[in-house]
């Protein structure tokens, strides 16, 4: 019987600039122009329903062309698609300006409409239903604050995992009033630190400003750098594995959280869960989608054996 996976958050429009050249900064550069469905949460929920489970989607969505594009990105992906759709209001957007080796230059991020997505939202019934129906419940930070807390208020009052991705180091600090109650939360090192205060070089030096802030089980990634992981006060290190060719950075966090939440529901510890999560963001850079289309279970355990075994720091 395939696992249930709750997600609430962001599915929106990604607009990605590629420029073809070294990046001249305050000139016009000669590019490409790239449009798809994207999202945190959205990115997530595609990379789990291509992992075999079974994944509903909340989000707010405008009456417009690219609601209904991202709609159809959902239903094309094999998820249960419930959004709340504003008709006189425009779907969010994430614009973004990238270099040719596939790294972020600068990004805009429209998403006015996600502050609709107020708390008393979660009392409609068929809302209700479906956090008490999944197994998983995963948001992300492009939500409200009160909303975010009253998630982790509902799945932690019905015994529900719950984890986050944290999306920017402006949006994650929304997370803090419920920081302790989050089972397992998915950020980068600027992310990190715009919740910790701290950015520290060493890696081994995480660990412990995660935990003073009541941080139980998280992975920080760290570009090209070890990234790392902390569950129930061990915390470990991973080398990503260096990919060939980068074709586009975007949605790579999100698949990692995602395929380290596939392997953590199918039993498997925080840092052999981590392996599989880094195995999927190589996949996903690889492609110049912000989710691999040729994602499956497979081609994720052929990436496997590209990612080394974790270094325990204690």
């Amino acid at each position: 019987m395939k696992r249930k996976i709750l997600v609430l958050g962001g599915a929106h429009i990604d607009r990605r600039g590629r420029i073809s050249g070294e990046t001249a900064p305050g000139a016009s550069n000669p590019g490409t122009w790239f449009e798809e469905p994207g999202g945190g949460g959205f990115n997530a929920a595609r990379n789990l329903a291509r992992l075999g489970f079974q994944v509903t989607m909340i989000s707010p969505r405008g009456g417009d062309p690219f609601g209904e594009m991202v709609g159809e990105a959902a239903d094309f992906a094999g998820i249960d698609d419930r959004p709340f759709v504003f008709l006189d209001r425009k779907t969010p957007s994430y614009t973004a300006i990238i270099e040719k080796d596939g790294n972020l230059v600068i990004a805009l991020a429209d998403m006015e409409l996600y502050r609709f997505f107020v708390p008393r939202r979660l009392s409609i019934r068929w809302v209700r239903e479906a956090f008490a129906a999944h197994d998983f419940i995963l948001f992300d930070a492009n939500l409200p604050e009160e909303t975010i807390s009253a998630i982790v208020a509902k799945a932690n009052s019905l015994q529900k995992p719950v984890a986050a991705i944290a999306i920017s180091p402006a949006k994650v600090v929304k997370l803090k009033p419920c920081i302790g109650d989050i089972d397992y939360l998915f950020l980068n090192e600027a992310e990190a630190a715009a919740l910790t205060g701290g950015q520290p070089e060493d890696a081994g030096d995480w660990p412990p400003l995660l935990a003073e802030i009541g941080i139980r089980n998280a992975v920080v990634t760290r570009g090209r750098r070890e990234l790392v992981a902390i569950c129930d006060g061990r915390a470990v290190t991973l080398q990503p594995p260096i990919a060939d060719t980068v074709a586009d950075v975007t949605g790579a966090g999100d698949s990692l959280a995602a395929g380290t939440l596939a392997a953590l529901l199918s039993g498997l510890p925080l840092e052999e869960a981590v392996r599989h999560g880094t195995a999927a963001a190589s996949l996903t850079v690889q492609s110049r989608h912000a989710v691999n289309e040729n994602l499956t279970p497979d081609l994720l355990n052929e990436a496997l054996a590209l990612v080394p075994a974790v270094r325990i720091l204690h």
